[in-house]
């Protein structure tokens, strides 16, 4: 490839998906330091209620998904962003305004259910502006909204907590995705011939590049076909074990610091942003060695076996030792993040572009779907057992079986690759 084509696309675009993506993630998230920090206690919510709060989001989020991609490449990313955008900025801000437990069902859901297309969204946006070997780099580029938010949020909403209470603190970091979307729409082209800070020689070698990429996948007439694709399958199944960790973490982490004796929510919210210092850092090491050797898979299972092994470890040192224990909590929490960049390119790969995206979406909904069961079942074993070893084995059994599957979903299409006219894979 060209590395020249219109290096511009960086520093234009990645901010603002990275910046759209940090406030989506946001506003999922911060759910976990409101219910640390007495939004329970004020609506009355059992801990078993609260789990099943926590987790409806993402329940929201699974049934929506692939109208989301088909909307997405078929119509229009960038306004389905916008009015996303809109709406969950607003239900995010609502949140702080709740009476009662029965209005947050209601707005947990409806949140899982307007940013349920932006993952999908951003991924069909960026597979139209950057080639194959930018691929892994573009993709983390967006995905580390997700931990570099937590980072920041865990501080802040420490902050807010402590300065306004949880309510103003949902209102106050509801409001700036409402911002945004005007700020987004102003910016954003779905595609490149569309881009006026393009020259017209940029915009054809962009569009020459991504079109030769696509001459030696097989093709594929719909959806339907490609759901049935044995890869997408494994990776699909593959992805919602890997969800099961990461979001029983990032939901429940706050809880589990703020158990340790003596420990204030400030406090909380400064250690809870560890892990994801962590994260950022593996993120973009994996994502720049997979595009350079152009291997995906070496770059997503050997860190899921770690995330399983730390938190199977975290499990056996035991509580009465935090400190051990939280290192290597940290360490889970890195590596269950480094694998997105290259976990994302494979799609791609091995699908035309006409139906990448619904597949991607499938993949990201089936995690959305262990996101859901992640986030409850980890807070209902926290609450039924008093303590944290048996969520640590659950999310630990979660991710090393996701480890395995991704290298057989691998195998899979590498056989499926030498056969002639079947689908190509980098892996």
């Amino acid at each position: 490839m060209n590395q020249t084509i219109a290096k511009k696309r960086w520093f234009y675009l990645i901010p603002i998906a990275f910046i759209t993506y940090s406030l989506a993630y946001l506003d999922r998230a911060n759910y976990g330091f409101g219910a640390a920090s007495g939004l329970a206690k004020d609506l009355d919510i059992t801990a078993a209620t609260s789990s099943l709060l926590g987790a409806l989001f993402f329940l929201g989020y699974f049934f929506f998904q692939v109208p989301g991609a088909a909307y997405a490449e078929k119509k229009s990313a960038k306004v389905l962003i916008f009015w996303s955008l809109i709406a969950w900025g607003l239900l995010a801000t609502a949140t702080g305004m709740v009476t009662n437990v029965k209005l947050l069902f209601v707005i947990r859901f409806a949140l899982g259910v307007v940013e349920s297309a932006v993952m999908p969204s951003m991924l069909v946006l960026l597979s139209n502006w950057f080639t194959k070997k930018e691929r892994s780099r573009a993709n983390t580029f967006l995905i580390l909204g997700n931990p570099a938010t937590v980072l920041w949020m865990s501080i802040v909403s420490g902050y807010l907590v402590e300065s306004v209470g949880w309510r103003w603190m949902f209102i106050i970091e509801g409001l700036p995705a409402v911002v945004w979307a005007f700020i987004w729409w102003k910016l954003v082209n779905d595609k490149p011939k569309d881009a006026k800070w393009l020259t017209d020689k940029e915009k054809a070698d962009l569009e020459l590049q991504l079109a030769k990429e696509q001459e030696g996948i097989k093709p594929v007439k719909n959806y339907a076909e490609a759901f049935k694709s044995k890869p997408v399958i494994l990776l699909s199944i593959q992805y919602f074990l890997w969800s099961i960790g990461v979001y029983g973490f990032v939901m429940w982490l706050p809880s589990i610091i703020k158990a340790a004796p003596n420990m204030d929510i400030v406090t909380t919210g400064w250690l809870s942003s560890v892990p994801y210092i962590l994260a950022i850092i593996l993120m973009l090491t994996a994502s720049y060695f997979s595009d350079k050797m152009m291997n995906r898979s070496a770059f997503v299972w050997p860190f899921l076996l770690i995330g399983a092994v730390a938190f199977y470890a975290s499990y056996a040192i035991g509580t009465q030792h935090f400190w051990i224990s939280f290192v290597l909590l940290v360490i889970a929490g890195g590596a269950m993040y480094a694998p997105y960049g290259p976990f994302f390119a494979i799609i791609p790969e091995i699908l035309p572009r006409n139906v990448a995206g619904g597949a991607m979406a499938l993949i990201n909904s089936m995690g959305a779907l262990g996101s859901f069961v992640g986030a409850y079942i980890v807070g209902y074993l926290n609450g039924a057992t008093g303590g944290f070893g048996a969520s640590y084995i659950f999310m630990a059994g979660s991710l090393f079986l996701s480890a395995i599957l991704t290298v057989w979903a691998v195998n899979v299409a590498k056989k499926d690759s030498s056969k002639p006219a079947e689908m190509k894979m980098s892996a």
